[in-house]
C-alpha cells in the first residue's frame, strides 16, 4: 500500500501499490492527484504514550504535539524503529496477516496497521494476536482522512481550522433536476463545440461536393477537408466520450452538473485508453449475442438470453470499469455481487432506460431526412447522453455502500 497525502489539502489518503503512477482524485477536496512511487507518509511513536503517528515527509524534523498526550514530537526524517530501551510486542495482523511491532504500553489499543492501513487492536497479555479485532470500514475511512495529522499541526498552532464543505443538494426534484445536469458552463460548450464543428465540415464537405461537378479542381479541396474533417471528428468524438466518463465519475462523487475540465483536460493518448479500457464491456456484454445473431441468421431463445445477458450486465459493468479504471470491473464475481446487493434498485434503472430508449426510437423523426433534423438529433443526443452518465454515476453514489468497490 502507497500512503501520501494530497497536495492540495493535506488529505491522508492510501492506494494500492498498482496504482503508482496513476491520476486520481482526492476524496475531500476534488483536486486531481497522481499517485507517487512510494509512500511519502512518515510513520513514528510518540515517545511519552506510545501512539503511532504519521506525517507527510516533507515535514520530517518538526515539531508537533501529539493529539493524544499532548506532548511535543519531532517528526524523524525516516521511518522511526523502536529503541532497543523500549519493550515491544511483537503480532499478526488479522487482514494482511503481516508482522505489526508496537510498544508494550500499547497494549490493549487499537492501533492502525503500518502494511495494510486497517484498525486492529494490540492483543493484551490474555488474549492472542489471532484473537484481535477489526474495526469497521467507516473507522478506517475516517482515520484514513489524516485528522490525526490535522489535530497535530492545530496543536501547535500552524492549522487554522477548515470547515466541511457544504454539501452539495438539488433545488428540484431530482425527476427534473437529473435533466438540467448538462447546463453547466463547461457540459453545455463542449456539447456546442462537438455539434458545430461536425455541422460545419458537413456543410463545407457537401459545398465542395457538388462544386467538384461543375469545377473539376475543387475535387482536390474536396478531398483534403474530407481528410481533415474525418479526423477533427474522431479527436472530437473521443473527447466527448472521455468527457462522459469523466461525468460518471463526478456523478459517483455527488455531482449534480456537468463537471469543470479545466486543468486536466486528456490527452489523445488517455481518451484512446479510455475507449480501449471501456470496449472490453461491449465485447464481454454485447459480444455473445451479436456473434451468435452473425453466426446463426435467427433470433431464437439463445439469441434472447444473450441478449437479457447484455441488457442485465452491460451498464454494472460499465459502470465498474469506469470508477474503477480497470478491467478488473469485468470481474463475474464482482458483477454478479453487485446486481445482487443492489437488485431492486438496479432493476428499475434499467427499466427506466429501456422505457426511455424504446420511446425516442419511436417517436424521434428520421435523422437522415434533412440537414436540420440531423443537427436536432445529434444535439438531443449529446443531450441525453450526459443525462445519462449522470444517473449511471449518481447510482453508485447513492448505493456506495451496498457495492463496496472501495472508490
Amino acid at each position: 500500500m502507497i500512503k501520501f497525502h494530497c497536495e492540495h489539502c493535506g488529505h491522508k489518503i492510501t492506494v494500492e501499490d498498482v496504482h503508482t503512477g496513476k491520476r486520481g482524485r482526492c476524496p475531500a477536496c476534488g483536486e486531481v492527484f497522481v499517485a507517487p512511487a512510494a509512500s511519502t507518509v512518515i510513520q513514528f511513536h510518540c515517545q511519552n504514550c506510545g501512539r503511532q503517528l504519521a506525517a507527510p515527509k516533507i515535514h520530517g524534523g518538526k515539531r508537533l504535539a501529539c493529539p493524544k498526550c499532548g506532548d511535543t514530537v519531532v517528526v524523524p526524517t525516516g521511518r522511526e524503529t523502536p529503541a532497543r530501551s523500549v519493550r515491544t510486542i511483537c503480532f499478526t495482523c488479522s487482514t494482511c496477516h503481516r508482522e505489526i511491532e508496537e510498544p508494550e504500553s500499547s497494549r490493549g489499543k487499537l492501533i492502525e496497521c503500518p502494511h495494510c492501513g486497517s484498525y486492529v487492536a494490540v492483543p493484551s497479555e490474555e488474549i492472542s494476536a489471532q484473537q484481535a479485532e477489526v474495526t469497521s470500514r467507516q473507522d478506517i475511512r475516517d482515520d484514513a482522512s489524516g485528522e490525526h495529522f490535522e489535530q497535530m499541526q492545530r496543536g501547535m498552532g500552524r492549522m487554522p481550522v477548515r470547515e466541511s464543505d457544504p454539501v452539495v443538494e438539488r433545488k428540484l426534484p431530482w425527476i427534473l433536476d437529473i435533466f438540467l445536469y448538462p447546463t453547466s458552463k463547461t457540459g453545455l460548450t463542449i456539447l456546442g463545440i462537438v455539434v458545430v464543428v461536425r455541422v460545419t465540415f458537413r456543410i463545407v464537405v457537401r459545398f465542395l461536393g457538388v462544386a467538384s461537378q461543375q469545377f473539376l479542381p475543387c475535387l482536390a479541396f474536396f478531398g483534403l477537408m474530407w481528410g481533415v474533417g474525418l479526423l477533427v471528428r474522431i479527436v472530437l468524438y473521443l473527447y466527448l466520450y472521455w468527457y462522459l466518463c469523466e461525468c460518471i465519475r463526478e456523478s459517483a462523487a455527488g455531482g449534480i452538473r456537468a463537471p469543470e475540465t479545466a486543468g486536466r483536460s486528456a490527452g489523445v493518448g488517455e481518451m484512446l485508453w479510455q475507449v480501449m479500457m471501456t470496449s472490453g464491456c461491449f465485447i464481454f456484454c454485447l459480444g455473445p449475442a451479436l456473434f451468435y445473431f452473425i453466426e446463426a441468421r435467427e433470433t431464437d431463445i439463445i439469441f434472447w438470453c444473450l441478449a437479457v445477458y447484455a441488457v442485465v450486465f452491460f451498464p454494472m459493468s460499465f459502470l465498474a470499469v469506469v470508477l474503477l479504471e480497470s478491467w478488473r470491473g469485468l470481474n463475474p464475481i464482482l458483477l454478479g455481487r453487485s446486481i445482487l446487493s443492489t437488485f431492486l434498485p438496479y432493476c428499475a434503472m434499467i427499466a427506466a432506460f429501456g422505457s426511455a430508449g424504446l420511446f425516442i426510437v419511436d417517436r424521434a423523426p428520421n435523422p437522415w431526412a434533412s440537414s436540420l433534423s440531423l443537427f436536432v438529433t445529434f444535439c438531443l443526443g449529446g443531450y441525453l447522453a450526459m443525462v445519462v452518465a449522470h444517473l449511471l454515476g449518481w447510482f453508485y453514489h447513492r448505493y456506495a455502500e451496498e457495492l463496496d468497490w472501495g472508490v
